[in-house]
């Protein structure tokens, strides 16, 4: 008996001193030298909100797939073999005929939707390959404490779909291109060491940051690049009155205008977002950071006002950075 009870104790320290690796390790590779060919599947089959970290590591490949981690699964870290040959694809768009035979709208029109908590993307390509159709989503995500890194995410028109105002994401090191508001949505999002690339005269983000966030939209050390022939590229505007965005420290080439940011005239609902947004900067560079003929209701940030961010203030003490709990 104190045999059996010293093994069932040692199985119990094992599991909970486990550190961060998987409990299950699960492979995708079109070729069927994986257990999965399709990326859906090997979501499909993942424990629904399982004990630990489940690792789906997806060999290169072109996966022409509709992807969405439901809300019942989490702690799912998808890893590429490879950032430019592992893509997901896909070309829905707002107006196109579904299944049913009814129109998609922006919502719907998502080539990966992210709704569980917990999930990680690394070295992967994203793609909505619909361009000028209408809004069509790349990149879909509702849930808590998403982190993708090393990764490109290409669309056109509303390429990043931040969603729901209880969202916190995290992009690091990702390559992100579109032409209008591509970067949009309510959730409170990092970009760090990104390089995001306009690829029409139009706008990047539009952010819908509710009243009551502190945060928005906070860009760290990026890089903003263009189409060549593109010369006319707003930082945002704001998609609802308490939008919220800032760039610290982001290199911006000469197709940012002068003024910075949009107001975005013309909304009945919402007609003066102006006096409510918040846009500010700081630290910014190159041809189009030169802030002096910035927009009168946007913000330069003092070295004293960076003390407010950091990721653990801006995400209300989740460290990205550290194991998903």
């Amino acid at each position: 008996m104190k045999k059996l009870f010293l093994i069932l104790l040692i199985s119990m320290a094992n599991f909970l001193f486990a550190g961060n690796d998987p409990y299950i390790k699960i492979s995708v590779a079109k070729d069927g030298s994986g257990d999965f060919t399709s990326i859906q599947k090997a979501i499909n089959s993942i424990r629904d909100l399982g004990p630990a970290e489940a690792l789906v590591f997806i060999k290169s490949g072109i996966y022409n797939e509709k992807v969405v981690i439901p809300s019942s699964k989490h702690k799912i870290t998808l890893e590429g073999e490879n950032k430019d040959n592992t893509v997901i694809t896909n070309n829905d768009f707002s107006g196109k005929l579904d299944s049913f035979n009814e129109k998609m709208t922006t919502f719907n029109s998502y080539t990966f939707l992210v709704m569980g908590d917990d999930i990680k993307v690394s070295n992967l390509t994203i793609q909505n390959s619909s361009c000028n159709e209408g809004q069509a989503v790349s990149l879909h995500v509702e849930g808590d404490r998403f982190v993708i890194k090393n990764s490109n995410i290409l669309g056109c028109q509303d390429t990043i779909y931040s969603a729901t105002n209880h969202s916190r994401q995290y992009f690091e090191n990702c390559y992100i291109e579109g032409t209008t508001d591509f970067i949009f949505g309510q959730a409170t999002v990092v970009f760090k060491n990104c390089t995001i690339k306009s690829l029409a005269d139009s706008y990047i983000t539009a952010a819908a940051t509710e009243a009551e966030r502190h945060y928005g939209f906070v860009f760290f050390d990026c890089k903003l690049i263009a189409k060549e022939g593109i010369t006319k590229v707003y930082l945002g505007r704001p998609w609802r009155p308490y939008a919220k965005t800032v760039f610290i420290n982001t290199e911006m080439g000469n197709h940012i205008v002068p003024e910075g940011w949009n107001p975005w005239k013309g909304d009945k609902m919402f007609p003066d977002k102006e006096k409510t947004a918040y846009y500010a900067e700081f630290g910014s560079k190159g041809d189009g950071g030169n802030i002096s003929k910035r927009v009168s209701w946007s913000h330069q940030l003092t070295k004293k006002d960076l003390k407010n961010y950091t990721l653990e203030k801006i995400f209300n003490d989740w460290n990205p950075n550290m194991s998903n709990k």
